[in-house]
């Protein structure tokens, strides 16, 4: 069995909100071991590779927001002017873009056994409405589909968690350089995985 890395980014609404200690505790109240903190104010082109550029990816963006307006009735056309996937997917990367330059973002690289199942149990369905108690975006996420598309940005869930262990690698080595991390080890983690 090996260990994973994942990346926890505290977006802009959540180190607005003070909410960072809070939420990082969580996930080392579980045994995730924290092996590298930055707080940084995110430039354009790191958010930008961040997020993939492939057509599959806007496609997949841009599918989601399509059906998130229909569910509420709404017509995609009239905010953003095309209803292409890729083209509304595109226009979602750029809202992200500006919302992870409101204000300094607080990352975190943890490590562990399943970590990434883990990070995205304990942060929650990106949705904060389908989020359920006890999960980040489920305490502490508000914004709803209804006022993101009024005001046409992306929805503000508090934290970018790690999805899959080769986006958590990428992830790590696009934010944080070799030796920001550190390696250690935690009170009796050589007994806890035998």
């Amino acid at each position: 069995m090996k260990k994973q890395k994942a990346l926890l980014i505290i977006k802009p609404d959540g180190v607005q909100r003070g909410l960072i200690g809070k939420i990082i505790t969580r996930f080392e109240s579980v045994g995730l071991k924290i092996i590298g903190l930055k707080f940084e104010m995110a430039t354009s082109d790191k958010v930008i590779a961040h997020y993939p550029e492939t057509e599959a990816w806007f496609k997949k963006v841009g599918e989601r927001t399509l059906t998130n307006y229909a569910k509420k009735g709404l017509d995609a056309k009239i905010v953003f002017k095309t209803d292409d996937a890729v083209s509304i997917g595109k226009i979602v990367k750029g809202w992200l873009v500006t919302y992870f330059q409101e204000s300094p973002v607080f990352m975190a690289v943890v490590e562990g056994y399943d970590c990434i199942e883990i990070v995205r149990k304990l942060s929650g369905n990106t949705i904060p409405v389908q989020a359920l108690p006890g999960t980040v975006r489920g305490d502490f996420s508000h914004d709803t589909i209804d006022l993101a598309n009024e005001q046409n940005r992306p929805l503000r869930n508090i934290i970018h968690a790690s999805d899959a262990p080769e986006d958590g690698e990428k992830e790590v080595n696009l934010w944080f350089t070799k030796e920001e991390l550190f390696s250690y080890e935690l009170a009796g983690e050589k007994f806890m995985y035998k």
